[in-house]
């Protein structure tokens, strides 16, 4: 191992030190310097250590990726000598030695591919409607408001027909076919309404009839089904 030498700017008998300036009069030519780290180092009272082992420091004009952490590219294409030249790798025959895209992805050659030999996970967690809304919301404090602005009248019976007529909730799209659910954030202000809704909280029923209005509960709309058409078909006979 190379020994090493520590200059500073004072002089002692064990060891001598010089700074920057004079380690770079001192003869070491080709000298790795490597800078301490004091805890208040100035560039006047700097401390480098010497190491004659013939290295340079590292720097930013002589970095170098590692040994064998770059390969060198593959010339195809010029002649069977350099290995790659006749067919570049892509064989003599067969669909992905011609021209085009080659083989879909997830094809594995004619065996099952992965996507067919795990089993199906059977639906999701919830139905296949999970997170899906599963009603129309509205809070007590937009119907106030609609009511307050003249939007909705206060003797009517506010409903879902009568919050899309007046754009209070969202009336196309998927949304068009949901039942109304009331909420109960916000106050309700405006006194002896009477809300038609499929689902109310528990705080909006509290709060519309603190206000002197009452709730309605509208059935919810029975999914058709063949079943219970003949029945209803049969009954009316």
């Amino acid at each position: 191992m190379a020994s090493t030498m520590a200059f500073s700017v004072s002089a002692t008998a064990s060891t001598k030190r010089v700074d920057l300036a004079a380690s770079k009069s001192s003869g070491f030519v080709g000298a790795r310097v490597r800078a301490a780290t004091p805890a208040r180092a100035t560039k006047s009272a700097a401390t480098f250590a010497v190491r004659a082992d013939g290295d340079e420091r590292l720097r930013l004009h002589n970095l170098s990726p590692l040994p064998g952490s770059r390969k060198k590219p593959t010339r195809k294409g010029r002649g069977y000598g350099a290995g790659q030249g006749g067919t570049c790798g892509y064989g003599m025959r067969g669909q992905n030695a011609r021209s085009g895209p080659g083989s879909r992805p997830g094809f594995e050659g004619g065996q099952t591919p992965m996507f067919r030999r795990f089993p199906k996970l059977k639906g999701i967690a919830g139905g296949m409607g999970a997170g899906k809304p599963k009603y129309v919301t509205v809070n007590v404090a937009d119907i106030a408001a609609a009511v307050a602005s003249a939007k909705l009248d206060a003797g009517a019976e506010v409903s879902i027909e009568t919050l899309k007529s007046a754009g209070v909730v969202k009336a196309t799209g998927y949304y068009r076919n949901l039942p109304l659910k009331v909420l109960g954030d916000g106050e309700m202000s405006s006194g002896g309404v009477t809300v038609a809704a499929t689902a109310f909280s528990e705080t909006a029923i509290a709060k519309i009839e603190a206000a002197g209005g009452s709730v309605k509960m509208v059935p919810k709309k029975v999914k058709w089904s063949r079943e219970a058409a003949k029945a209803a078909a049969a009954a009316s006979a």
